[in-house]
């Protein structure tokens, strides 16, 4: 009899599924917080001066500035929290993911970078769509108040 889920495919290697299984959701959560505290990261330098990108915003074509640039800023470190900690983890990931589908559209289009500028946001928007997609795991907040939304 096999210990694996009838629910998951099959491994390829049978014998090699008692290493990998146990780590599967692990591994997501790694990845949750890593994206999440990477986009903190990215967006405290907005979240301190948070008016700072109202310039490059309205270029975008997002007006009024003012309002936009704080928006950006706050999806970025308030979001990136959200995400790393796992609550409200569908909403913020999507917040998220919408402000990188934005980004590959300034560096692939306005800035003429193609996808070799753009390959990093269409990366991050992928995970973040996950994210959105499947919401938080057993290690998270959301799971602890046992709310997912």
């Amino acid at each position: 009899m096999s210990d694996i889920s009838s629910s998951r495919p099959q491994p390829i290697l049978p014998g090699l599924a008692r290493l990998y299984l146990p780590f599967d959701t692990t591994a997501e959560t790694v990845l949750r917080v890593v994206a999440g505290l990477l986009l903190v990261t990215h967006g405290y330098g907005k979240i301190i001066n948070p008016f700072g990108a109202v310039g490059m915003v309205e270029g975008l074509g997002f007006y009024p500035g003012v309002f936009w640039s704080p928006l950006l800023s706050a999806t970025e470190f308030f979001g990136g929290i959200l995400v790393a900690i796992g609550l409200f983890t569908r909403p913020a990931a999507f917040a998220a993911m919408i402000m990188l589908l934005v980004t590959v559209y300034f560096h692939g289009i306005v800035q003429g970078e193609g996808l070799g500028g753009a390959e990093k946001s269409i990366l991050w928007a992928a995970i973040f769509l996950f994210f959105a997609v499947r919401g938080s795991n057993s290690q998270s907040v959301d799971a602890k108040i046992g709310k997912q939304v």
